[in-house]
């Protein structure tokens, strides 16, 4: 293909949820944003169900399903043991990213969230500045360039530094108030690189809504159950706040824009009340616990004879997994008090030795600690890992959908579940998680159960850890769910206000965008392609979306 003379703008809004969006832009909240989608084209963008939390990013960098890459999660099991590691981002070589355009192009990126910096691409790239969860060191190419932009206009006070339990609303604020100083300081960095040469293409990506979301849907929108209780007590809609305070800053950053730029404006995937936390963090491991061990609790055991009661809505200790392990169940009355009623500072001192006389086999997040556990040791999975050798299956940390992993022989090192016993093992648990309901909706708590492997030989290291991917229900932020086999679990304390949803959305506009077609059925996949064809760069062939058909008088052969 000729390059042309019109650059391309894409300004990523991480975790940004369409359906929030058009409620806003239509309520007159986000003027840059309308002014954009009264002169361009708008739609949404279907992602992957399964697998679009901790892939969406490496879906957009690389242009390429997960099943291709074999990058299912920033976490993972290492085969042969019962160990869990860190993989921080996808390493990029066999896929680079789709904007590695080599000698030809001049490419601006500046904090793309989990996408590893490349000399195959020439420009000025920068990670690691303030995105959420960024999954790579902060680092930039040329290596002095990070430093000079925070000489010059600060550095983001919410890198790393972006959780809070939502409950906790005076930590949540303050989560705010770095997510607000930081929204500025990036519309000054990527002015300022705007006007530093003719880019082809100018990438940045906003992380606000992404530690907004699930730090503060609860105070923001009426479809998270706690709502009418938390939102009396802010005096402000906080993330409409940071919405808003992004929409000025993408105003900004396009005056430096040129007249003849393309500009893109997507999510890869969107937000709404957090559905995961509580069943893949805490009742999948458990509910797995008593499936292993009938007959046994040893987490968040409710009695399903009594009155369900009220929500957890006030945080009695300043951390999430403190609450949790105060729930452990336990038939020795004082250790469970002691447990559950301790002040921080005395609990701290004599945790080890309540924990010590305690057998049921579980680890607390506290001696995770001691020990230097440094991978999610909060997150409960982790908390059974000493009985996965004992049990039939166990679920795998995850920051996303429930991962069951079975306990194989000849795959792990003591396996129990003869590979004979593979499918039916797997039928059986499926059964029996589809009857999970939550115990106020009574709805289904399971939508679907994927299989990534039709046999438990497989050993393809392109297929994900789990052999069950359990897609929980999104539409109720549940925090207690009731079994027919195993009882009760929770109420649970809940950990976040939102979690994530599978769809995107783009926005384009710009001399080459073709405002009069049709987006329905358009997917991730595709917003690699259509950047490439708006900068009529080539487009590689391992790409699997094709060019969204807003390109001006191309047709998919010509982009192609």
């Amino acid at each position: 293909m000729q390059k042309n003379n019109n650059p391309v703008i894409a300004i990523g809004i991480d975790a940004g949820e369409p359906s929030l969006l058009e409620k806003w832009i239509s309520q007159g909240y986000l003027k840059n944003l309308a002014s954009l989608r009264e002169k361009g084209i708008y739609g949404r963008l279907e992602n992957f169900d399964d697998s679009n939390v901790e892939t969406a990013w490496t879906t957009f960098g690389t242009g390429c399903s997960p099943q291709k890459t074999g990058f299912w999660a920033h976490m993972g099991f290492r085969e042969g043991t019962y160990q869990f590691e860190t993989r921080a981002a996808y390493d990029f070589k066999e896929f680079p990213p789709f904007y590695a355009l080599g000698e030809g192009y001049r490419v601006a990126s500046f904090d793309v969230p989990q996408v590893r910096l490349t000399d195959k691409i020439k420009g000025l790239q920068v990670g690691g500045w303030g995105a959420h969860s960024p999954q790579i060191p902060t680092s930039s190419l040329p290596e002095s360039l990070y430093q000079e932009l925070v000489d010059k206009h600060g550095a983001c006070p919410s890198l790393h530094n972006d959780y809070s339990v939502c409950l906790d609303i005076k930590s949540t604020l303050k989560v705010a108030d770095r997510l607000m100083v930081g929204i500025p300081r990036q519309s000054a960095i990527c002015q300022d690189l705007l006007q530093r040469e003719n880019w082809d293409l100018f990438l940045t990506v906003f992380n606000t809504p992404h530690a907004g979301g699930h730090l503060m849907w609860q105070l923001s929108q009426p479809d998270h159950p706690l709502y009418e209780q938390l939102r009396p007590k802010v005096s402000e809609d906080p993330y409409l706040k940071l919405f808003q305070a992004m929409d000025k800053a993408i105003g900004e950053i396009l005056t430096k824009a040129p007249e003849n730029a393309n500009i893109v404006i997507f999510s890869a995937h969107g937000m709404g009340p957090a559905t995961i936390d509580v069943p893949s963090f805490v009742v999948l491991p458990e509910f797995l616990y008593r499936f292993s061990f009938p007959g046994k609790y040893a987490l968040v055991h409710g009695d399903i004879s009594k009155p369900l009661p009220p929500p957890i809505t006030k945080m009695k200790w300043n951390y999430w997994e403190r609450h949790l392990w105060g729930e452990k169940y336990d038939p020795n009355p004082i250790r469970s008090f002691l447990r559950r009623e301790t002040p921080t500072r005395i609990f701290n001192i004599i945790e080890p030795w309540i924990d010590a006389t305690d057998k049921s086999g579980l680890t607390s997040v506290f001696q995770l600690r001691r020990q230097g556990e440094t991978v999610v040791p909060w997150n409960t999975a982790q908390w059974y890992k000493p009985l996965w050798p004992s049990m039939k299956a166990f679920a795998l940390p995850s920051f996303a959908e429930g991962y069951v992993r079975i306990n194989l022989k000849g795959r792990e090192p003591q396996g129990i579940v003869d590979p004979s016993e593979y499918h039916q093992l797997c039928d059986e648990l499926s059964e029996k998680l589809y009857a999970l309901k939550d115990a106020r909706k009574g709805i289904p708590m399971v939508k679907k159960i994927v299989r990534p492997r039709k046999d438990p030989s497989e050993r393809n290291p392109k297929l994900p850890d789990p052999d069950l991917i359990v897609v929980w229900q999104d539409d109720y932020a549940t925090d207690v769910i009731d079994s027919p086999d195993y009882g009760r679990f929770g109420p649970v304390i809940p950990y976040r206000g939102g979690s994530h949803r599978a769809e995107g959305f783009i926005l384009a506009c710009g001399p080459e965008v073709d405002t009069g077609v049709d987006l329905s059925g358009a997917h991730v996949l595709d917003l690699p392609p259509t950047i490439l064809a708006l900068m009529e760069a080539p487009i590689h062939e391992h790409l699997e979306g094709k060019p969204l058909p807003l390109v001006k008088n191309k047709s998919l052969n010509e982009l192609l």
